[in-house]
């Protein structure tokens, strides 16, 4: 609110003797200031306008000030500062103003009056020009929000996640048929789904890990019940070995081909449809692979899942649920101590740290161990699991990467904890991962039975009531769905934005997502990486790809090389690998295995965009031995620590 100064004596006359009314004026106190407004108005394209501002000379005292001015003092000032010059600048100033913000809402198909009477009901004691400001700035929020609205609403007309299934267009012509294998691990159901593929004249294998790719290609090569060799290609992400005349294919399940039919399609850990990073992976491949039956093998708890996909899609379903084959049990006491540690073991931390931890205080009781986490690329996972294998290793500790794949003869599973760092906090391990972990011990045609044991009461404990704890079925809707580049450039095509973050947010918040049955899906990191890609002159399929770039962002070095490409790619500068790179040249031969281990990472993430981008990223071939250089210098140092561990102990007791 704003109060008509009290002029003490006669200064209730001072503006009716100077004659200033005529002027439009009036002496306002309000916000800690004494000013003068000046009303009028002006006309535009058949609008009158009022006004009632104050000019650019309008303010003129603190209310302190004022009152101890003497009557001659005021009239002075209001004689120096509201003149008929001023007020024919204000109304000048307003009717180029006016004509402006007119012009603007025409533009806009919006109506001037409900910014421009803001020019005459605005209580404030900025002068009139700051009020211009705010009348531009509310046009062009209004403006931003009309756009935003027309942007969502041609956004949510251009995608209808209810026909993502559509978007198939081989799977969606083909006669599939589902079969569902379900069941705990070590239950047969895998080997019964690679029998059938391998008995079919054509195939493809999907699966959930790069190592699990590797092992079923390996498989699928000598697995033909004729003898008759299968010619199989191996498709990840990092690496393609195609084979001339190939029937099948062994591939990680982001590298599904949806154009190339084929007979028998086998979908492996169907339960990964629930997963918050990588279920649009499983959701795109039971909508989109080209086989006549699709094999879906995991979880009992998938059940209900997979029942709801294939209703939707209209895919008859067959459902067969399997048993284990060998019983598991709960070890009676906890193994309290490390001298009760026995051949067979696979001790489990959820780690890479507590993993090497355990491994030195194992191998210093003079046991041989073999190491399995997350951060080893599949080559050295898979020579670690082959030397428990063959008995070279006595114990394999690991973390819970051990769940999926790497079948390898545990007759006893041991926790060393329940607890799991989610990203966030740590948490107790679901009833799900927990019966995926032990149902890895007693390999079928090894073990008469598998046990399960905690390394200390607690954990003893909390095991034993996860395993007996009913799992809860997968939800039948929210199955989750990734943006693709097509997704994308049709959003941009609606509505003109360039930016990457912008239309992964268009994804995510405007499109039509008409029953929730499928449901858009960004990843964290690829959000965080969208921001950055923004800041750089690269086009849309670039910043696109760069963003799924499999590398960690968490580890410093492969941040660093991850901008250093994305720089390199915006300049168009090619990017390049050299052999002194790799061991050859002595760079690994020093390094230590936190070092060699995210260098595999790193040769491994640049052939991955050597596929895609061969121009800029030239060298893959020499990527892929770069890698698997590092792997086995991974390997060999994990086993000469494992040795000196073993020697430390023997000189010990000798």
């Amino acid at each position: 609110m704003s109060d008509t100064i009290d002029t003490q004596g006669d200064d209730d006359t001072l503006l009716q003797e100077l004659a200033l009314e005529r002027l439009g004026a009036r002496l306002v106190k309000m916000e800690g200031r004494v000013f003068v407004r000046l009303a009028g108005e002006v006309e535009a394209g058949g609008l009158v306008v009022p006004y009632d501002l104050v000019p650019a000379q309008g303010v003129l005292a603190k209310p302190s000030k004022w009152r101890k001015l003497e009557r001659d003092a005021r009239r002075s000032l209001l004689l120096e500062r509201v003149t008929p010059a001023a007020a024919a600048a204000l109304n000048a100033s307003v009717a180029a103003f006016v004509d402006d913000i007119s012009a603007r809402c025409e533009e806009h198909n919006m109506d001037p009056v409900l910014f421009l009477s803001q020019l005459a009901e605005l209580e404030t004691s900025e002068p009139a020009a700051h009020v211009f400001e705010r009348i531009e700035q509310r046009l062009v929020h209004a403006v931003e929000r009309e756009q935003e609205e027309r942007h969502a609403a041609r956004t949510k007309e251009s995608i209808n996640l209810a026909e993502y299934p559509d978007s198939f267009h081989v799977a969606r012509r083909m006669a599939r048929r589902f079969i569902a294998l379900l069941g705990p691990t070590n239950s047969g159901k895998t080997h019964r789904a690679m029998e059938a593929l391998a008995r079919a004249d054509t195939g493809v294998y999907l699966a959930p890990l790069r190592l699990l790719a590797l092992e079923n290609y390996e498989r699928l090569q000598q697995a033909r019940p004729d003898g008759e060799p299968i010619k199989v290609s191996l498709v990840t992400g990092e690496e393609r070995r195609m084979v001339e005349g190939g029937t099948h294919v062994a591939s990680t399940v982001e590298m599904l081909n949806t154009t190339t039919p084929v007979d028998v399609a086998v979908i492996d850990e169907i339960q990964m449809l629930a997963d918050r990073d990588r279920g649009a992976a499983w959701t795109a491949a039971v909508c989109g692979a080209p086989a006549r039956v699709v094999y879906l093998v995991g979880a009992p708890e998938a059940r209900r899942a997979i029942e709801a996909l294939a209703e939707r899609l209209e895919v008859p379903l067959e459902v067969h649920l399997h048993k284990r084959m060998g019983p598991l049990s709960m070890e009676k006491t906890a193994v309290r101590k490390l001298r009760k540690l026995q051949r067979g073991d696979a001790v489990i931390a959820f780690s890479r740290r507590e993993v090497l931890m355990w491994r030195d205080m194992i191998t210093e009781m003079g046991l041989s161990v073999a190491t399995v986490y997350g951060n080893l690329a599949p080559e050295v996972r898979r020579a670690q699991a082959e030397r428990f294998r063959d008995g070279s290793a006595d114990v394999v500790v690991a973390t819970d990467a051990l769940a999926m794949g790497l079948n390898m003869p545990i007759a006893r599973i041991v926790m060393t904890t329940t607890v799991k760092f989610n990203g966030v906090e740590e948490e107790e391990i679901s009833a799900s991962l927990a019966r995926q972990i032990a149902g890895r011990a007693g390999r079928y045609g090894v073990h008469e039975e598998g046990l399960v044991a905690g390394y200390d009461d607690d954990t003893h404990e909390v095991m034993r009531a996860l395993l007996k704890e009913k799992i809860p079925p997968l939800s039948a809707t929210g199955f989750s769905v990734a943006p693709s580049l097509e997704h994308l450039n049709r959003i941009a095509s609606v509505t003109g934005e360039t930016s990457l973050s912008k239309l992964l947010k268009r994804f995510m918040h405007n499109i039509d997502v008409p029953d929730g049955f499928f449901y858009p899906r960004i990843t964290e990191e690829q959000s965080e990486r969208a921001l950055w890609l923004d800041m750089l002159p690269l086009s849309v399929n670039e910043k696109f790809m760069l963003s799924l770039v499999p590398v960690s962002t968490k580890v410093p070095a492969l941040q660093r090389a991850w901008e250093q490409w994305a720089h390199a790619l915006a300049k168009k500068k090619v990017s390049r690998l050299h052999a002194e790179h790799g061991e050859q040249g002595g760079g690994l031969k020093w390094a230590n295995l936190q070092e060699v281990e995210d260098t595999c990472r790193l040769y491994s993430a640049y052939a991955w965009l050597s596929y895609r981008l061969p121009e800029y990223f030239p060298s893959g071939e020499l990527a892929q031995e770069l890698a698997r250089a590092a792997s086995e210098r991974v390997d060999a140092i994990l086993h000469a620590q494992n040795a000196a561990a073993r020697k430390k102990h023997d000189k010990k007791f000798r």
